[in-house]
């Protein structure tokens, strides 16, 4: 595989290049050896592989990519194009439907190869190794006209794994520790040797187990883990279902579980080599090494501002709005800074009420940093990152935030001479929850220091106004109400309790407003212009923020809302028809709710649980009609769907699931 890999890239460097760097016919190998040659710019991609979708969308060619599937998770214009199926399983026809001039495919997908080899492009891109994974991002920008980007987007990666290089490269060999990724359901697995989830661990710093076999996954023995005993332990998604294994007799008595060093990080990073090596290798060797990542001695980088960007906020008392990038404590910060020409009154969620302020700020503090940064405390996180943007602490009013500056959303609402500036950066991944639903877990009179979480939705409120105290006050509440309305249209789900809850907010939001300057305004409510003002621009910089963060839309597939409920089609088809059953029942449940009618019911039906659970539908009798029907409907004969128990379930979405599942799984048995 890697010597296609090294002829590919030297096939790419000998090619001519002008204009946009689209000189045709471009010839290469790809990954399973075949030598193609590409006449035009591809016009009509379906990408079946998620890491290449990821790649696409990172290099700006995504307008290109006309099919999707929906494990395709992170990627927001998957939205816009057509869903065909999931990695495992795509729908031939759907992808026919499209028309595709190219298409990226796994070794999973001889289907495609044998279907479509005389009426479309193939090209198989399957990285084994981060530098493949390198290689396959050049090729692309290659392909697509993309070839700044692409080595800009690489470019940054290899900085971001030099830094970890040169940080692990000071600590004693006996000081390394042993680190496993553990993957599976029933059994404890891990990647096998030659895998690039261990060319992870290596990088980070960590020690692999060697178990001298190859292959994506490898069974590991009670007997392989005890000689082994990893000293840390971490996996993704589903993998946490293996704690309760972790948890038995002979499994428990490792280093990682004495001292709970288990960890849980996106699937989209632990499982891809795709465009984050860098950004995971540094977050995984930070966990690892958290200790000696925080001492300023052990430091590479100086720490100091190496950029900024500017940013639109054109009101007459703000001097300049800027992203400022900066080094602190070796990793790639973001702040956006807004500096005033005249001191202003600031009220904030996270301070209080201060006055004689010249600047504030929103501070992006990447993942590998959020140890370190509750480690210090909030007060010490504050005063080191003024210091390196050399900003004076009592004039400085700051928020942080874990998300990507880069990702900020500045939305304007204007009324006649009356302005309101919202910028507000949002991620509701693994932190959103539901007030009243949810529990709160920090109890503060038991702690000896206040817990500080980086905020996940954080608002900055700017107006061409003078705010007086009450009105900035108030005004919190309307920004409240505004992004609460935001994740209830969108359908953002608590973290804690998903089936069952739509999120109010996440645990750690965050509003400061700013008092302004101009004609003076008391009122800030929801009978106000004002506060209606605010409310719209929160609105609508939540929805965007979120998009930008999260990949999330109002629109997005059902295939991803099942995702955020945690319902995994295989599982509950496995539950529901048996492990020989599995896989031809999702199958035909996917190809149900390719279907508007079929995902349409399903998306009903989660809107109705959702009003069942808060109590304003009481008698389910005319919906359990519905069920039955649809699930006659789907078999193609008269059936009467039986309860069955698929676990913690709200009674409606249960009752929407099982009629999905009796019909498909009447529908095959009938096949058979």
């Amino acid at each position: 595989m890697r010597r296609f890999s090294l002829l590919l890239v030297t096939i790419l460097l000998l090619l001519p290049l002008n204009g946009y760097g689209k000189v045709y016919p471009h010839l290469f190998a790809d990954s399973a050896g075949s030598k193609i040659t590409i006449t035009a710019p591809p016009r009509r991609v379906v990408s079946l592989v998620p890491s290449i979708t990821e790649m696409l969308k990172r290099i700006g060619a995504a307008d290109s990519v006309v099919g999707m599937t929906y494990h395709s998770a992170m990627v927001p214009e998957a939205d816009q194009k057509t869903i065909v199926g999931g990695f495992f399983r795509p729908d031939m026809d759907r992808v026919a439907a499209l028309k595709p001039d190219l298409i990226f495919y796994s070794s999973l997908h001889e289907e495609i190869v044998n279907r479509f080899k005389d009426t479309a492009i193939l090209v198989r891109l399957t990285a084994g190794s981060v530098n493949e994974a390198f290689n396959h991002i050049q090729l692309l920008g290659v392909l697509f006209g993309k070839e700044n980007e692409a080595a800009e987007l690489i470019s940054e990666q290899k900085r971001q794994l030099s830094v970890i290089a040169a940080k692990v490269g000071v600590i004693p060999a006996d000081k390394r520790k042993r680190v496993m990724r553990i993957m599976g359901r029933d059994q404890v697995s891990t990647p096998g040797d030659d895998s690039f989830q261990n060319e992870y661990i290596r990088l980070a710093g960590g020690i692999p187990p060697v178990f001298d076999e190859n292959g994506n996954v490898i069974p590991v023995s009670l007997e392989q883990w005890l000689r082994f005993n990893p000293q840390v332990i971490y996996g993704c998604g589903d993998d946490r279902k293996l704690l309760k294994k972790l948890e038995g007799q002979g499994w428990r008595d490792v280093e990682a579980i004495r001292q709970k060093q288990v960890f849980f990080f996106p699937c989209d990073l632990t499982c891809r080599a795709a465009t984050h090596p860098g950004f995971f290798v540094s977050w995984l060797s930070a966990t690892v090494y958290g200790s000696e990542f925080s001492e300023p001695d052990k430091f590479v980088n100086k720490e100091q501002v190496v950029g900024q960007k500017k940013v639109d906020i054109d009101l007459d008392y703000v001097d300049r709005a800027d992203i400022v990038y900066s080094n602190i404590k070796d990793f790639r910060q973001k702040t956006l800074l807004v500096r005033f020409k005249q001191p202003v009154s600031v009220v904030s969620t996270l301070e209080g009420q201060r006055d004689d302020i010249t600047a504030v700020a929103n501070h992006y503090f990447p993942p590998p940093t959020w140890g370190l940064g509750h480690n210090q405390g909030v007060d010490g996180l504050r005063s080191d990152t003024l210091k390196v943007l050399e900003l004076d602490e009592q004039s400085t009013s700051m928020l942080f935030t874990g998300a990507d500056m880069d990702n900020l959303a500045v939305v304007k609402k204007n009324f006649r001479e009356m302005e309101v500036v919202a910028a507000v950066t949002a991620g509701v991944h693994g932190n959103a929850m539901r007030m009243t639903a949810d529990t709160g877990l920090f109890y503060e009179p038991d702690s000896k220091k206040v817990k500080k979480d980086p905020g996940t939705i954080n608002i900055l409120l700017l107006t061409n106004m003078k705010l007086s105290p009450r009105a900035m006050t108030r005004a919190i509440v309307s920004a409240t109400e505004g992004k609460t309305a935001a994740l209830q249209d969108m359908d953002i789900r608590s973290s804690y309790s998903s089936r069952f809850s739509q999120a109010t907010g996440t645990g750690t939001d965050n509003v400061l407003v700013v008092g302004g300057a101009g004609i003076e305004i008391n009122g800030s409510g929801g009978h106000t212009k004002m506060g209606e003002l605010i409310a719209r621009a929160v609105y609508e910089g939540v929805i965007k923020a979120i998009g930008k963060q999260n990949g999330l839309t109002g629109k997005r597939s059902i295939f991803k809302r099942l995702k955020e409920r945690k319902i995994n089609l295989y599982d509950i088809c496995r539950q529901y028809g048996g492990s020989h059953q599995a896989r031809r029942l999702t199958t035909e449940m996917e190809r149900l709710l390719f279907q508007p009618r079929y995902s349409g019911f399903l998306t009903v039906v989660m809107a109705l649980s959702d009003q069942h659970q808060q109590g304003l539908i009481s008698d389910t009798g005319v919906i359990e009609s519905w069920v039955n029907g649809l699930a006659s409907q789907i078999a193609a004969k008269e059936i009467v769907v039986q309860d069955r128990d698929l676990g913690e379930y709200p009674v409606l979405l249960e009752k929407g699931l099982l009629a999905l599942l009796a019909g498909a799984y009447e529908k095959i048995s009938i096949q058979q």
